[in-house]
């Protein structure tokens, strides 16, 4: 690496952080780029590995590889333990410190359980590629598991998949999920009809996908439904646990419950010192530096900025993009020693998958649904994908699985497993 150089430190290696860096390759400066792990992760199609549609490497490369070409980045597969902004330093949890010049904190966001973080032993969120194998795996056992018992209610509860939370995730979860069962599963077991698995999406609020449009909003609800998906609205859940949920005033037996309802800021955000919102993202500054420190940046998911329309830049992909490249272009703007720019977000639409050719997409003033907006889903997420090698394999997966029903990654792998 070049020495004599200022020195950016980036923390996180996700949409926001991973297009800084790119957006500095030929700057004159030292990149130190920090993650947990050693890949980039297309988080919008991780649903797709916890239901076996894709493996871990088509969604995810490692960053090494994607960064090769890049020569003023370094690489540190590591986890930030301390944020001194003063002294402008950070520390990590092999012992290390690192001191930089610049400071980019993209580490995006967690799960939220509102309070109730004893929920989520029961309730597995779906944020990183561990979370996914181990839903992966949580959701085929079941199957099997109900295969094997000889209580009429015990295998009830083993058929029973509850997603809470009716944003894209929960929704996608919920129509892939009632496909599986309904096509992917038939006529592989002799004990039960995974057909007759009940797959219902829990959502606290009066519709499904609440942030599109409610015209949209209701064919979604419909065309989940047509799947084969239980839709319950307008009342929260309770408590879970490992026999099942709350729900209103009945207790449902259930053994496989997902959390897709809430997410929560990293908490590396509130080691800077600088005010939070009250889902712990900081509460940046128009050009994205924080309050005190204009060294300092904050991008994506744990970034709390309002629009000029007063809604909330929305925690999605394209939106981290924007912010990584903006702060990228910053710190050019401060090397040169000219003025930074605030950030405006460019709101592309959104999309959402439900199942086999169902699909909404609000792009504004244009809206459609069904087979037309899950081809569009589909060549868009194909294409934003982060290299040709998993474009390739994602298209001609989805091709086979369109064609036979089939999914590929059914594999289980691990033990220990509770019957």
């Amino acid at each position: 690496m070049t020495t004599g150089q200022p020195h950016v430190v980036i923390i996180g290696g996700g949409f926001a952080g991973l297009w800084a860096v790119r957006g500095l390759a030929s700057a004159k400066l030292r990149i130190t780029l920090v993650d947990r792990g050693n890949h980039h992760l297309f988080q919008p199609l991780l649903y797709q590995v916890a239901t076996a549609g894709l493996s871990a490497p088509d969604i995810a490369a490692p960053l090494r590889h994607i960064l090769r070409a890049q020569r003023n980045v370094e690489v540190r597969m590591a986890t930030v333990t301390g944020i001194d902004a003063d002294t402008k330093r950070i520390t990590l949890d092999d012992g290390s410190a690192l001191d930089f010049d610049t400071l980019l904190l993209a580490s995006g966001a967690t799960h939220a359980y509102f309070g109730n973080d004893h929920w989520a032993e029961h309730a597995p969120g779906l944020k990183t590629l561990d979370d996914a194998l181990d839903l992966r795996r949580k959701l085929l056992l079941a199957f099997e598991r109900a295969e094997a018992a000889t209580d009429p209610a015990e295998r009830e509860a083993w058929l029973h998949f509850a997603i809470v939370g009716g944003g894209p995730t929960g929704v996608e979860l919920a129509g892939t999920l009632a496909e599986i069962a309904r096509h992917t599963l038939k006529d592989e077991f002799r004990n039960i009809d995974p057909a007759q698995a009940r797959v219902r999406l829990v959502e606290a609020g009066p519709r499904v996908l609440a942030a599109f449009p409610e015209d949209l909003s209701a064919k979604a609800k419909r065309q989940l439904e047509k799947l084969g998906v239980d839709v319950a609205l307008g009342t929260p859940v309770k408590e879970i646990n490992a026999d099942g949920y709350q729900l209103g005033d009945a207790f449902v037996p259930a053994k496989t419950v997902v959390w897709a309802a809430g997410v929560a800021a990293s908490p590396l955000g509130a080691l800077l010192g600088a005010p939070l919102d009250r889902a712990g993202r900081v509460q940046v500054q128009p050009d994205l530096s924080v309050p005190g420190h204009p060294d300092i940046f904050v991008a994506g998911d744990l970034a709390s900025l309002t629009q000029a329309n007063g809604k909330p830049v929305p925690g999605v992909a394209p939106a981290a993009k924007q912010m990584g490249g903006l702060v990228a272009r910053n710190i050019r703007a401060r090397l040169s020693g000219g003025k930074t720019s605030a950030f405006a977000y460019k709101d592309y639409g959104n999309l959402a998958t439900i199942g086999r050719m169902a699909a909404v997409v609000d792009l504004g003033k244009i809206r459609f649904s069904g087979v037309l907006a899950w081809w569009f889903w589909l060549v868009m997420h194909v294409f934003f994908l982060i290299g040709f090698r998993n474009r390739l394999v994602v298209l001609l997966n989805w091709w086979w699985a369109y064609w036979s029903y089939q999914r590929a990654a059914r594999i289980i792998l691990g033990r220990g497993e509770r019957r």
